[in-house]
């Protein structure tokens, strides 16, 4: 398989505090990663570089062949760990709004979730909204999927739904890249996972060689790697 993102000594100073430090990584098309790490390692950072949400101080992202740019917001999907859709309006109205996108694999999305069309945004729970975000990112035919926390306000009923909707809703020429504190809930659809800590790669692995190299699931390697964190 090719690689569809290449990172290079990135680098982020927020002022004086670095997040990331000359960070290296490639990924490869067709697969699920696992991007994992305690709070303030740099695992949102990263994933906000790699949308074109943030612009790294050093160092450069390619996608696909491309700067990330104008060229990647056309490949890449993004759904951020805050809600960013318009509470005034209606859900079948966000469908609407998006462009290189399935609409009615949104709307047979929307409804195995139990989600009115004509609902408000503004007056959805918090987890119903996360879960109308997830279908408006799954449902955008992309080469790269990130996921920032997709679970981290959804009820656990509501998980197994959504990670095989993430399964079954991208092709696999494409890539997902998922964070989470949720480790336990998601390893069992992961390929792989990348352990970031202080701002760098500690461990870059396919979950099946964790298993047969440590003897251990993911989430007790991560215990044991962040012990102290």
């Amino acid at each position: 398989m090719s690689n569809l993102v290449e990172i290079k000594e990135l680098g982020k100073c927020y002022g004086k505090k670095k997040v990331m430090n000359n960070l290296s990584l490639s990924l490869e098309s067709g697969r699920i990663v696992g991007i994992l790490g305690p709070n303030g390692s740099g695992k949102s950072t990263l994933i906000k570089m790699m949308a074109g949400v943030l612009k790294p101080t050093s160092g450069q992202i390619t996608i696909n062949g491309y700067l990330v740019g104008v060229n990647t917001k056309k490949i890449v999907s993004y759904l951020p760990e805050r809600t960013y859709l318009n509470p005034s309006m209606k859900v079948k109205e966000a469908v609407d709004y998006y462009e290189d996108f399935s609409k009615q694999k949104a709307l047979d999305m929307l409804e195995k979730f139990g989600i009115n069309e004509q609902d408000k945004i503004k007056s959805l729970s918090k987890g119903t909204r996360e879960k109308v975000q997830i279908v408006l990112v799954m449902s955008r035919e992309a080469k790269l999927y990130l996921l920032d926390e997709p679970m981290g306000g959804v009820d656990p009923a509501a998980r197994e739904y959504i990670l095989r909707t993430i399964i079954s809703n991208y092709n696999e020429d494409a890539t997902v890249v998922i964070t989470t504190h949720l480790i336990s809930d998601i390893e069992n659809v992961l390929d792989e996972v990348v352990f970031i800590k202080q701002g760098e790669v500690y461990l870059k692995e396919s979950v099946d060689d964790i298993r047969t190299k440590y003897n251990k699931s993911v989430d007790a390697l991560f215990r044991e790697v962040f012990v102290c964190y």
